[in-house]
């Protein structure tokens, strides 16, 4: 059973295919239409090729900033980078994917399918946002688009990542999305099952709650794999504890030495490694000092009462924003003395205030780096940008956007045994 073979859409940053390439599965394709999400695939494939060849140096030396990117990926083989293909998920490109994809396989079998359609039509936050609710948006039928990938490559299984917000999205005759969906799955051959699952009960400090459609080709019986829960809980708090202290608009893009770390977390769920004492993207955001001003307020509430502000209760000096409602838990701090930390959202590109830092002499909104390890990815994962610039921002995205590394290596390691 070495070497199930899989193909990956919609791909993201990679938090999906990280956690299946940890349980033993090979990528084969990953299509993604964001080209600094590819840039990053390139990169986590690069260095996961350099590792086989015992030359991690030269991944360090790039992260440094010895290297630029162009001399990076000049040391990599294109047989590894081609894989990931800078593709928007149409009826225009569909075919040249094929052809792409058909190119990797060298004539071997896809095993499996994984990913989900961006989450924005069916959440929903984004039907909400919408005037029309997202009623006829292109991205509401990107799973007519996943049957054709089905009915072509027929693999046995493929697991389906969306928000809850799918169960309830309607089509503009009132019928259901996932209904369709489901239907059309069935139509390409396969049985689906579904279950919700909550990615704090898989080992992610984060409390992110997620359909995890699975198909079966040709079967009728019931086949949903057991995907055992963490029995061991953590506090939020270990996320930080060997994070170097940064005030709002310090710390570096560049690798920076951890603290001591005496916990077993960071270990036990891969995001740390005992050879890897750096992170990278350990760097915050500017804030105004009418920021920072809220941020206390929000800190010491929760440290004193367990509280949550509320912008209604903010003084009035500090209350700048006209429409209230929709900023009543804008400024929310991620508590260290709790199991899981709110949902990590691609929002927090555009601001931080949702993910204030827990210590009130930081006074300040998390970095990539401390968002990434809520959602999993390991401290040796660097995110790329378009330009070959790092970018905070488009780090926050990717990372905002992505499936936890532990939730999806649960799954695959599940779906493997079940195999």
């Amino acid at each position: 059973m070495a070497n199930l073979r899989y193909l990956d859409l919609f791909a993201g940053a990679g938090g999906l295919s990280e956690g299946f390439i940890r349980a033993g599965f090979m990528p084969v394709s990953h299509v993604e239409m964001d080209t600094a999400a590819c840039y990053t695939l390139k990169t986590r494939l690069a260095y996961k090729w350099l590792q086989k060849q015992g030359r991690e140096q030269v991944y360090n030396d790039y992260l440094n900033g010895d290297l630029s990117r162009a001399e990076f990926y000049a040391e990599i083989p294109d047989r590894v980078l081609s894989t990931v293909l800078n593709y928007e998920i149409s009826w225009e490109n569909i075919e040249e994917i094929f052809k792409k994809v058909d190119e990797n396989l060298h004539g071997k079998k896809i095993d499996l399918i994984v990913g989900g359609p961006p989450c924005q039509a069916y959440s929903l936050i984004g039907r909400a946002r919408d005037e029309n609710s997202m009623l006829g948006d292109k991205r509401n039928y990107l799973y007519i688009l996943y049957g054709e990938f089905l009915k072509k490559y027929k693999p046995k299984y493929f697991v389906f990542e969306n928000v809850l917000g799918l169960l309830s999205a309607k089509d503009t005759d009132e019928l259901l999305h996932f209904d369709k969906m489901r239907n059309l799955f069935k139509e390409c051959g396969y049985k689906t099952e579904f279950r919700q699952l909550n990615a704090a009960d898989y080992g992610v400090l984060q409390n992110r709650k997620r359909i995890i459609l699975i198909g079966k080709y040709g079967t009728d019986k019931e086949f949903y794999p057991d995907i055992p829960q963490e029995e061991r809980r953590y506090m939020v708090e270990e996320i930080f504890s060997d994070l170097p202290h940064l005030q709002a608009g310090q710390g570096q893009i560049r690798p920076v030495e951890t603290l001591d770390y005496r916990g077993t977390y960071l270990y036990e769920s891969g995001i740390k490694q005992e050879n890897c004492q750096r992170v990278t993207f350990h760097s915050a955001r500017p804030n105004t000092e009418q920021d920072r001003e809220i941020y206390r307020i929000a800190v010491t509430l929760w440290d004193t009462e367990q509280q949550r502000l509320s912008y209604v209760d903010l003084p009035e000096h500090l209350r700048t924003q006209q429409n209230m409602d929709s900023f009543l838990d804008r400024f929310k701090v991620v508590a260290s003395n709790v199991e899981c930390s709110q949902t990590v959202v691609a929002h927090v590109a555009k601001d931080g205030h949702y993910f204030i830092h827990p210590d009130i002499q930081q006074n300040r909104s998390l970095t990539p780096r401390e968002l990434a390890r809520l959602q999993t990815f390991p401290d040796d994962y660097f995110f790329e940008s378009m330009s070959g610039k790092p970018s905070r921002t488009s780090a926050f995205k990717q990372i905002g956007n992505a499936v936890p590394v532990c939730l999806s290596e649960k799954v695959a390691r599940a779906l493997r045994k079940a195999w």
